[in-house]
């Protein structure tokens, strides 16, 4: 019974199986096809294994325990009945010395016709057992009186071993115990070898289904690095994650328990069947009888109880929103001292969730009990049907015993089968999420022939340039502007006027939709996008933070920042200030998000990690507008030292960013309407001194 619900999202189930699915993950295993068939095999060998221990018990029966032969009067019989004796089962015959009687031991005689069992007996020639085999020799002289065989052997009666204690009854069947012992041996090295292959099945299953996930889940991750970032501005970081971890989990799920366990259940059904069939048709048909019922018993209630998962999927989701919700905004939960009213809706959303649980949990409930009853009753009418044809000699006590056995073992995979339906649906539908993600091409597309200037300078250029997000109205309206090498521009303007649109087009998070970006003469899209990235340095208002070393966190994995380089770009940003104070300077840990850092340490920070790689093109957006005034005074030196020698592009609200800007350029509804200096700008009372006035800016 599925029990791990908390990463399941709400949604339709998918299908228990898609071809078109399988095959894409089937090209993942592919690589490991040695193994997985190594793993099949393993399994297959463990299922011969396990379905030879109740033939093994039936041979111990038959052959050692109850070992009874019955003798055939040959004399006392006519040449045609004689003939006919000899012609159909004269090889089952163990001929006396004097060739006047013939024994057949219990295990065969069931192969006789019944009619002729009858009139054999009718007529006093073929005796109902009574005989025991006796291999060794008689030094005791305990088998007077015993019939001598062809071989050497003798058959003594029942009644005389009867009559002997218990020391005599064990030295005269002395080969039916040695053969006792040897098939306890051979159990006990058939679950030992069930053991150690079970290991190596379970390891090479885990090692196989790790990598697999493994390969599925850096394939993702990589496809998520590779998509432009309109691709996460669609889809919500929560959604990202789940499949990059629990989706991905579903399917290690699938692949161990169900792909391969389905595999061994189906063999161990094929397996019992033909075992059945071959201790006895007409028992293993009356046994068989109930698979029918079985099966329309396992449909429907995984029917119902892929109702009850959906619906406890669905209120799982709703109580994961909702903590996620109220665990994010616990300050303005706190800060209202709203705790009360949170803890009745959550209690509300909990008891939902319970109840749908319990719905599930009945209709296990149900299903469990009456597969027992199945087994039950079928092991009932195999003692009532089977122990009849033991008494009537038509089958062993053994193959009763083995049947009993086979039909006890032959529920377990059923019930595997119907519980694993869930499962299967779940990973398909993870496995449709995933590939889903995979086969997305939302990518800002590399140029098929890179193209890079003579000479890296810095120098920027809008033509014409219009965009718009997601086919919307337009943010942009054919903007045209320049910033020379080694300039200083600020962009003002109110919210919503298009500023940190200019940035995400110079950055190519986007391209145009019409006019063209030019840096160094060439049109971005021809720059690689590495190289381009490269010579950018961008410095965001919402600074993000990586938990780790803080050494990283200016390198962000670039190694060919040595350093040096590092110590520099502290420095300039007087992000050295800050790295001074911490006990463990560079190397000090830095918590989620830069729990540990304040706001303006954190800013510092990013001036550090844009300056390291030492960018011929600066680009602050809107970088000290959430600061406080000494943190800002820091940020205003470093910005000074910072713009000395490269091209700068600021977006800034506060006056004291931009006033040393070589030129403003004002931006209003996408369209820049003022350009020149603070003092020019203010005097023409335009939509500048307009945001001055008002403190837009």
């Amino acid at each position: 019974m599925p029990t791990e619900y908390g990463y399941m999202e709400e949604g339709q189930l998918g299908r228990p199986y898609d071809l078109r699915l399988l095959r894409k993950l089937g090209s993942y295993a592919f690589p490991y096809r040695r193994r997985i068939l190594a793993a099949l095999l393993l399994s297959l060998v463990i299922t011969l294994v396990d379905l030879a221990v109740p033939y093994l018990t039936k041979i111990a029966i038959d052959r050692y325990i109850f070992a009874s032969w019955s003798e055939l009067n040959l004399s006392g019989m006519g040449e045609p009945d004689a003939e006919r004796v000899s012609r159909l089962y004269g090889k089952m015959l163990v001929m006396s010395s004097d060739g006047s009687r013939a024994y057949v031991s219990r295990e065969d005689i069931r192969k006789w016709d019944p009619v002729h069992l009858h009139e054999y007996r009718e007529k006093g020639i073929l005796s109902d057992g009574g005989f025991y085999r006796v291999r060794q020799r008689d030094p005791q002289g305990l088998l007077q009186g015993a019939a001598i065989l062809v071989d050497g052997s003798s058959m003594i009666r029942e009644e005389t071993l009867r009559g002997l204690n218990e020391k005599q009854i064990l030295a005269v069947r002395e080969d039916d115990v040695s053969g006792l012992g040897k098939i306890g041996m051979t159990l006990l090295g058939f679950l030992l070898i069930s053991f150690l292959l079970g290991y190596a099945e379970y390891y090479l299953l885990e090692w196989t289904g790790q990598k697999i996930m493994y390969d599925i889940r850096m394939r993702l991750f990589q496809r998520m690095l590779s998509q432009s970032v309109a691709f996460f501005d669609r889809h919500p970081i929560g959604r990202l994650v789940t499949r990059v971890t629990n989706d991905i989990e579903n399917l290690n799920e699938m692949f161990k328990s169900v792909a391969v366990t389905v595999f061994k259940d189906v063999i161990i059904l094929l397996g019992i069947v033909s075992i059945l069939v071959y201790l006895d048709w007409r028992l293993a048909l009356l046994s068989l009888s109930l698979v029918p019922i079985l099966f329309g018993l396992a449909l429907f209630f995984s029917k119902m109880a892929r109702e009850a998962f959906r619906e406890l999927r669905a209120k799982v989701a709703k109580m994961n929103a909702f903590l996620q919700e109220r665990v994010t905004g616990m300050k303005t939960v706190q800060l209202f001292a709203t705790e009360t009213f949170q803890k009745e809706q959550f209690a509300k959303i909990n008891h939902e969730n319970f109840l749908a649980g319990m719905k599930q949990v009945r209709v296990f409930a149900v299903f469990m009990p009456l597969m027992e009853l199945m087994a039950a009753f079928a092991v009932a009418l195999l003692i009532w049907y089977g122990g009849g044809n033991v008494i009537q000699e038509r089958i062993t006590l053994g193959a009763l015993v083995a049947f009993i056995s086979y039909m006890q073992m032959f529920f377990k995979p059923i019930r595997d089968i119907s519980e694993k339906y869930n499962i299967m649906q779940a990973s398909m539908a993870s496995t449709e999420r995933i590939f889903e993600f995979i086969d997305l091409r939302e990518e800002v597309s590399e140029p098929e022939r890179p193209v890079l200037p003579s000479a890296l300078k810095g120098h920027l250029e809008f033509r014409n340039v219009s965009f718009s997000y997601n086919s919307g109205p337009p943010v942009l309206h054919g903007i045209s502007f320049q910033v020379m090498p080694g300039e200083m521009v600020a962009i003002v303007g109110a919210t919503g006027a298009g500023k940190s649109t200019v940035v995400n087009l110079i950055e190519r998070f986007y391209d145009p939709t019409e006019g063209t970006v030019l840096m160094d003469g060439v049109d971005i899209r021809l720059w690689p996008g590495a190289k381009l990235r490269r010579i950018l340095g961008l410095v965001m208002q919402d600074v993000f933070i990586f938990s780790g070393r803080l050494e990283e966190n200016i390198t962000l994995g670039r190694s060919d920042i040595m350093p040096a380089q590092i110590a520099l770009a502290a420095k300039q940003s007087n992000a050295d200030l800050v790295i001074q104070r911490l006990p463990s300077g560079y190397d000090q840990e830095i918590g989620e998000r830069g729990s540990n850092l304040s706001t303006g340490e954190r800013q510092l920070l990013s001036f550090a990690r844009a300056l390291a790689s030492d960018p011929k093109v600066l680009i602050l957006d809107e970088a000290t507008s959430s600061v406080d005034p000494g943190t800002e005074q820091l940020i205003q030196e470093a910005i000074f030292e910072m713009t000395q020698k490269r091209t700068t592009l600021v977006v800034a609200h506060r006056l004291s960013t931009i006033r040393s800007a070589d030129r403003i350029l004002v931006m209003h509804h996408g369209r820049i309407l003022e350009e020149g200096k603070h003092d020019a700008l203010m005097a023409r009372k335009g939509i500048y001194y307009k945001l001055n006035r008002f403190r837009e800016i």
